[in-house]
C-alpha cells in the first residue's frame, strides 16, 4: 500500500447485557478514537458474524486486537474465523484483575468503576497496537 500504513482492525465484544461487555465495548472506542486514531479502526463482531464481505475484507490478512469481555472470547474466535493474519488477544477479565479495587457495574451506562476499566483496557491495547506499529508483534 503505498506509503500508507494499512489500520490495525479492533474488535470488541458483543457480551450485552454484561458490565465487562460494556467495557470492552467502550475501551475500543477510547482506543479508536481518542488513543489511537490514527492507527485502529473498529469493526462490529456481528458483521464478523454475519459473514459481511466488508467487515471480512477489513479484517483479512491484517493485524487485529480483539477486546473480549469473558473466557468464550467471541471477538478474537470471529477474527480468526474472518481471516485475520494476527489477532492479539485482550481480556477485560484479566485488566479487571489488575485492578483489583474495580468493581464495574452497568450495561448501557457504566459506573465510574466502569469507566475507570475502560480506561485501563483502553491503555492496555495501545500498548499492543504500539508493538505491533512498530513491528514487535504482541499475540
Amino acid at each position: 500500500m503505498s506509503g500508507t500504513r494499512r489500520k490495525i482492525s479492533v474488535v470488541p465484544c458483543s457480551g450485552i447485557g454484561k458490565s465487562l461487555g460494556a467495557a470492552a465495548r467502550e475501551a475500543a472506542f477510547i482506543l479508536a478514537e481518542d488513543l489511537r486514531p490514527d492507527k485502529t479502526k473498529i469493526v462490529a463482531l456481528a458483521l464478523l458474524v454475519l459473514g459481511d464481505e466488508d467487515a471480512r475484507r477489513e479484517v483479512a490478512g491484517g493485524e487485529a486486537v480483539a477486546i473480549d469481555g469473558c473466557k468464550l472470547e467471541c471477538a478474537a474466535k470471529g477474527l480468526a474465523c474472518s481471516g485475520a493474519a494476527n489477532v492479539h488477544k485482550l481480556a477485560v477479565f484479566d485488566v479487571v484483575r489488575r485492578h483489583r479495587g474495580l468493581k464495574p457495574e452497568g450495561v448501557c451506562d457504566l459506573n465510574e468503576d466502569g469507566l475507570r476499566l475502560a480506561r485501563a483496557t483502553a491503555d492496555e491495547a495501545a500498548k499492543i497496537v504500539d508493538d505491533v506499529d512498530a513491528g514487535g508483534g504482541h499475540a
